[in-house]
């Protein structure tokens, strides 16, 4: 019980704190939201499990280049029933074998590509807040000094310094909240960044050795031809 006196007297400091920005405190408030949201959104749509399955991972892993075509129809058959980013990318490159292999390899890098930008939808959002957030807060404390030194000059009575300061740090007010938002936004989106990365460089290297071993496979046999399954 004694601690509800201190919560509400905390709440109502902050909310004092954001009244005394004035209205650039509404944009900069619905930009934390955003980020926040985005932030969010995109941590749990990178979580590993979604992008690239543990289980899909073994099963490209544990084929051989010397595994029958019945190994690759079957790969074909699970990667058919993978929601996942690395399921989509192996599915083309597996209907594509009856291609060349530059030619398959063109169209997983074009879907890969794809994928990637889906990953990194909601990136450039942040990147947007990152880059605005500051200039809002920069905004919000040029336009309070205007209005502090603007009343001061229209009466030549109001000198006190104490005074002016006060409205000074509170102008000041929406520079702070403006970088509060841009610093752990560029913290998430660099984290982000990262993640994606390192997700699409996993699933560089397995679609890869994926495609390494069934042209392998396709090479040694000479004119053997893949299942129609496979291609379909």
């Amino acid at each position: 019980m004694i601690a509800l006196p201190f919560l509400a007297a905390s709440f109502s400091q902050i909310y004092e704190f954001f009244h005394r920005g004035g209205f650039f405190m509404i944009p900069l408030l619905a930009c934390s939201l955003i980020a926040v949201t985005v932030a969010i959104i995109n941590g749990l749509g990178l979580r590993r499990h979604l992008v690239v399955p543990e289980e899909l991972e073994k099963e490209i892993e544990r084929l051989a280049p010397n595994d029958t075509p019945d190994a690759i129809v079957r790969l074909s058959r699970y990667v058919r029933n993978d929601p996942s980013t690395l399921g989509r990318i192996a599915q083309v490159g597996l209907s594509n074998l009856h291609q060349p292999k530059d030619e398959n390899q063109n169209a997983v890098q074009t879907v890969a590509r794809h994928e990637v930008g889906q990953l990194e939808n909601g990136l450039h959002v942040l990147e947007i807040i990152i880059g605005i957030a500051p200039l809002l807060g920069l905004l919000g404390a040029v336009s309070g000094l205007v209005q502090v030194f603007g009343a001061f000059g229209a009466s030549a009575t109001q000198t006190d310094p104490h005074t002016i300061a006060k409205g000074i740090s509170e102008a000041l007010s929406t520079t702070i909240v403006g970088l509060g938002i841009a610093i752990p936004t560029l913290i998430a989106h660099g984290l982000l960044q990262k993640k994606i990365e390192k997700l699409a460089s996993d699933m560089e290297l397995l679609i890869s050795g994926l495609l390494t071993k069934c042209y392998n496979q396709k090479g040694r046999r000479g004119s053997f031809e893949f299942p129609s399954e496979v291609k379909a």
